[in-house]
């Protein structure tokens, strides 16, 4: 769904905000990563949970986790923990992120900036912004992307801090997800006018029908049970760093005047 994603989606839509917007998100990644893991310390969880919740909360859910996690040489009960939380989250902020249009004011594109911002996986992206308008879709994608691409940064710091420490050996496939050279290989091709005309609506039909899949995919993969079994102060570490980072997400959309 998202490298097909690409070819609907021109480098204009980004390039239109300016690269502040690039480095604003860059900058969101990073104070979201200190405060939560800040505030997971400060309510006594381990450093390697506080680090996996950070990463997780900051870039893109469990497929941060399940990168960093090796990394540091993270306990499976802690990664287990984890990656249970950000699941039932990111189906809550999904069904409830649209909510927010009216009560915060926000135009299509600042809608979608913001749920790029926030929202924990790329298809949970694409179903949180398709019921507002196809804008809200394409800037939303493009600022998740970009967040996802911090991975690859986060994940050579960390492995360079810990080595020597336990940690595993950076493995180069962590830093950049398959889908993400896909969809930036196609959204070359369109912005440079190479995709025939004729091939966009079938690539965008596949798209939604692909994206319908992913969050079947999704549901299936949430398992109340074992948030029940992580604890209160685990939830709500990962519950205080969400609002986090939908503060520092809001606070950017203003700074620069999306």
């Amino acid at each position: 769904a998202v490298v097909l994603l690409g070819a609907s989606v021109s480098a204009g839509a980004l390039l239109e905000n300016g690269m502040g917007l690039v480095g604003g998100i860059a900058g969101v990644v990073v104070l979201a990563i200190l405060f939560s893991y800040f505030l997971g310390r400060s309510a006594g969880l381990p450093k390697k949970m506080a680090i996996l919740i950070a990463c997780g909360n900051s870039i893109c859910g469990n497929s941060a986790i399940a990168a960093v996690a090796p990394v540091i040489d993270a306990d499976g009960k802690d990664v287990a923990a984890s990656i249970a939380f950000t699941a039932v989250l990111g189906v809550v902020v999904v069904l409830g992120l649209p909510l927010l249009v009216g009560l915060l004011s926000f135009t299509p594109v600042q809608y979608g900036v913001f749920a790029g911002l926030t929202v924990y996986a790329v298809p949970q992206v694409l179903a949180a912004t398709s019921s507002v308008s196809a804008a809200s879709v394409h800037i939303g994608t493009l600022v998740k992307l970009v967040r996802v691409l911090m991975l690859g940064p986060v994940v050579l710091v960390l492995s360079l801090t810990g080595r020597g420490r336990g940690g595993a050996r950076l493995n180069v496939a962590h830093l950049v997800p398959w889908f993400i050279v896909g969809f930036l290989a196609l959204l070359g091709l369109r912005s440079l006018g190479w995709i025939p005309q004729a091939a966009l609506a079938p690539a965008h039909v596949a798209a939604n029908f692909f994206t319908i899949m992913s969050m079947a995919a999704l549901g299936l993969g949430v398992d109340a049970r074992a948030v029940l079994r992580a604890g209160g102060k685990v939830a709500g570490v990962v519950i205080f760093s969400l609002l986090g980072l939908g503060v520092i997400s809001f606070a950017l959309i203003k700074f620069l005047g999306v």
